[in-house]
C-alpha cells in the first residue's frame, strides 16, 4: 500500500527545472545559471551536515539532480550550527556573509516545500540550533 501524501520524484530534468525557477523567483537571481549555482553550494552545504533516514527521506523527494548533490557530500563529523553553516559557505566561495546568508534562504525555502513539513520538523531536530531561522521557521526552544 503506498502513501498517498508522500512526494513522488519527478522524471530528471524537468522537477530540477521547476526548483530552479523557484530559487530564482524567491531568491531575485538575475539568471538561472546564478540560481543554479547557489542550489549546488547550499545542498552541498546541507550534505556536509545532513545524516541518517532525514538525509534519505530528503533526498527521495528532491528533484534527481538536487538528490545527487545533496548525497554526494560525506557527512562531517562535528556539525555546524546554522550561522557556522552560512561562514563555512562564505569562506568556501569567497562571498560575503551576507550573500551567503541570503543563497541559504533562498535553496533552504525550496528545499522545505519539497521536504514538506513533517519531514522538515525531523530535519531541524536533528541538525544543531540556528538552522529553522535559515529554512524560514521560528527557532524553538524548549523551557528549562
Amino acid at each position: 500500500m503506498s502513501d498517498q501524501n508522500a512526494p513522488t520524484q519527478q522524471p530528471c530534468g524537468r522537477a530540477y527545472e521547476q526548483m530552479l525557477e523557484r530559487v530564482r523567483y524567491d531568491g531575485a537571481y538575475p539568471t538561472r545559471e546564478k540560481a543554479d549555482e547557489a542550489v549546488h553550494l547550499v545542498l552541498a552545504g546541507l550534505g556536509r551536515q545532513l545524516t541518517g533516514d532525514e538525509r534519505v527521506e530528503l533526498a527521495a523527494r528532491l528533484p534527481l539532480e538536487a538528490a545527487r548533490v545533496l548525497t554526494a557530500q560525506i557527512p562531517d563529523i562535528q556539525p555546524l550550527t546554522g550561522w557556522a553553516f552560512v561562514k563555512d559557505l562564505a569562506a568556501r566561495t569567497g562571498a560575503s556573509l551576507a550573500t551567503s546568508r541570503w543563497d541559504t534562504g533562498s535553496v533552504f525555502s525550496a528545499v522545505a516545500a519539497y521536504a514538506g513539513p513533517d519531514l522538515l520538523t525531523r530535519i531541524l531536530q536533528q541538525l544543531p540550533p540556528g538552522y529553522a531561522l535559515l529554512f524560514g521557521r521560528a527557532e524553538l526552544t524548549t523551557a528549562a
